[in-house]
């Protein structure tokens, strides 16, 4: 039984899979109307949303909560506005489903098409994201898709204050509110993990030991990356006053974040110069220095160990190693990195390029922050989530990673015998 619900996790999801199947045939209108409808509801319940989300930060500082998950946690008047921008954004966007990708005659009245559509039912898990209810959601509304959101204990009020604004939103635009469903329990998220019956794909979005939990224990395909390991290079043709501005906001913007850097390379050609003129940058920002043996011959600060080049500290702490060469770089980011975001600052467009086309990463930078590296700067409306495998879709997923296609073939009659043997017919493959 669900918390919620008093019903199965299994007929939960059959209802969500029945009502993502009657929300996929919908036209682009109908669906763009339920995103608004979504929107002015969240609007009309901001106040008891809130007092959600301050009975929820209220409860997780009394247990003790990690400074990275209260930042993610925490969900103020004005991130609650920008959230509900961002729905109002999916809205705006192109519909995803039923574009024809290929439109060919493979012979005279048999004609193929590849058009797109809706993957079915998300299950996704994630810590103490509020605001993540609100971008998946009207994601997986845009896409025709149903969703199964599991949040962490953290904020369970919050995510329960959302999908009741949610679900009023739909059932005022006449969508089955089941198409958006809420779990509450740890049970619930294991069973979820169980459902591949139901379940076309898992998002989980948290820490990398919570995601490496949710790969190693479904069958379902999951959509999601384990670690955050960013880095900025700082190349000996940096502009250093750029370069620093660019460590700082990288750093401190918001180091919860899974785009925030953690690692800082610096070219030995200017480490002197650059590290003492950005360390103190840093440090009036909080941030705790660690580094390697050369970097500590120039600043006084703590000794970064083999095990900061793998940490994803999310935090305010940065290692800080001093590298001979670009290509010593690009060797130590594709070593430790996890292929997220990494970013060189440099005014060598040569080097900068020959940065950007060897460093293995969903997303490579010149000259700006990693904290770029969302859906909703990219100009997807929000996102899902970020994917750093090599398969698409890669780096932050919106729309596009919540469709698939299907092959369509219309003819009158056409056998395949007619098209083999010794006197086969040839196949006309004329593009329309």
């Amino acid at each position: 039984m669900t918390a919620s619900t008093g019903i199965s996790l299994t007929t939960l999801a059959q209802q969500t899979q029945a009502a993502a199947r009657q929300l996929a045939v919908q036209p682009t209108e109908r669906r763009n109307d339920a995103i608004a409808k979504i929107a002015d509801a969240l609007e009309s319940h901001a106040a008891e949303i809130l007092a959600a989300n301050a009975a929820d930060c209220e409860a997780a500082k009394s247990d003790g909560i990690a400074s990275a998950l209260y930042a993610r946690l925490k969900l103020d008047e004005a991130k609650l506005k920008a959230a509900i921008v961002g729905v109002r954004d999916v809205g705006k966007l192109a519909d995803p489903i039923g574009a024809v990708q290929i439109h060919r005659e493979l012979d005279e009245g048999l004609i193929l098409k590849r058009i797109t559509c809706p993957l079915g039912v998300l299950g996704v898990i994630f810590e103490a994201r509020p605001d993540a209810v609100m971008q998946i959601s009207s994601l997986a509304i845009k896409s025709g898709n149903g969703v199964i959101l599991k949040g962490g204990k953290e904020a369970i009020r919050s995510c329960e204050a959302l999908v009741k604004a949610i679900q009023e939103g739909l059932s005022q635009a006449g969508i089955d509110p089941a198409v958006v469903q809420l779990l509450t329990t740890r049970e619930e998220t294991l069973e979820l993990l169980k459902l591949d019956q139901y379940v076309d794909l898992i998002i989980p979005r948290g820490s990398n030991s919570f995601v490496k939990f949710v790969q190693d224990n479904t069958r379902i395909p999951v959509l999601g990356h384990a670690d955050g390991i960013c880095h900025l290079y700082v190349d000996r043709a940096a502009d250093i006053p750029k370069a620093i501005q660019i460590a700082v906001d990288s750093k401190t913007q918001y180091p919860a974040a899974c785009n925030a850097i953690e690692t800082l390379l610096v070219d030995q050609a200017i480490a002197s110069e650059f590290l003492l003129e950005a360390a103190p940058a840093l440090q009036a920002k909080n941030v705790e220095l660690r580094g390697d043996e050369r970097t500590r011959d120039i600043l006084n600060i703590a000794a970064a160990t083999e095990a900061d080049w793998s940490t994803e500290y999310s935090d305010l702490i940065l290692a800080i190693k001093i590298v001979d060469s670009t290509e010593d770089a690009i060797s130590h980011i594709n070593t430790y990195g996890s292929k997220h975001t990494e970013a060189i600052a440099t005014e060598d467009a040569k080097t900068a390029q020959y940065f950007l086309d060897r460093v293995d990463a969903a997303g490579v930078y010149h000259n700006c922050s990693t904290r770029f590296a969302d859906g909703f700067r990219y100009g997807f409306g929000a996102e899902v989530g970020i994917s750093t495998q090599k398969m698409p879709p890669r780096g932050p997923v919106g729309l596009e990673g919540l469709v698939t296609y299907k092959y369509q073939l219309v003819g009158n009659g056409q056998i395949a015998a007619t098209y083999s043997g010794a006197n086969a017919k040839p196949f006309t493959h004329r593009d329309l």
